[in-house]
């Protein structure tokens, strides 16, 4: 009777570990991801080069410490603990591992890209680290892929100019972000070719969306600004037949 019992017992306990795996290697993992916006093909390609993604560091981590860019981009963009912030196109992590400790335990970083060999290395830094307020997401060119309304702030850190789908990618990132939310967006003057995007031409684009530029700051030690936008409502964001793309 006591082996039956015991067998038993055994069998219950190996059954609720095997379910419970998988959820504990996701949690550890630290990836997710939401529910598909809308397809790729119903958004128009942008009407300028888009810049190949040739490596996911910008500059080396001393020489943008030095110019002090992280201090002014939390500062302009009012980054403080609890927020929730995704860094869209995340690369090697230097946002990523200056901004979890500012927004802390009761905040997360949602750190997206779309290369998987970026994540990989991205996903292994963060466990060297220990951080536990940091979620890892494979998007998609024209869809970063995240919850609704999650988000205090977007940031995308000099690589709009290598989104291949911008529309489509705008497009689904505003149901993402929470009323009130902002958008900062950091690049380069330069033609996108050459790795910038001309402040006119990303006023053009998000505006084709429904976004509003609502303040706009050249960024000191370097020659890139800071664009920061609200993002539409629904109501206000436009359909993806009724996008009209810009030109460089």
């Amino acid at each position: 009777m006591r082996r039956r019992e015991f067998f038993t017992g055994f069998v219950i306990a190996v059954a609720i570990w095997l379910l419970a795996a998988p959820l504990t290697i996701r949690g550890a993992a630290q990836d997710f991801l939401a529910p598909s916006g809308a397809p790729a093909e119903a958004f128009p390609k942008p009407e300028r080069p888009v810049a190949d993604i040739v490596s996911p560091i910008w500059h080396s981590e001393k020489e943008r410490d030095t110019a002090g860019e992280p201090r002014q981009l939390v500062r302009l963009l009012g980054i403080k603990p609890g927020m929730t912030v995704a860094d869209i196109g995340a690369g090697s992590g230097y946002y990523v591992m200056r901004l979890a400790p500012i927004v802390g335990p009761k905040g997360r970083i949602i750190a997206e890209d779309v290369v998987p060999e970026y994540l990989r290395g991205l996903r292994d830094r963060v466990r060297d680290r220990g951080l536990k307020n940091v979620t890892v997401s494979l998007g998609e060119p024209h869809d970063p892929r995240l919850p609704v309304h999650s988000l205090d702030v977007a940031i995308l850190v000099h690589m709009y100019h290598e989104i291949a789908q911008p529309y489509g990618l705008l497009y689904n990132l505003a149901p993402a972000l929470k009323s009130g939310a902002r958008v900062g967006i950091v690049d380069a003057t330069s033609r996108t070719l050459e790795h910038g995007t001309p402040p006119s031409l990303l006023r053009c684009e998000l505006a084709a969306v429904g976004y509003r530029e609502i303040e706009f700051h050249p960024l000191r030690g370097s020659n890139a600004y800071l664009a920061i936008f609200a993002p539409p409502s629904d109501e206000n964001r436009k359909r993806p037949d009724a996008i009209i793309p810009c030109t460089q």
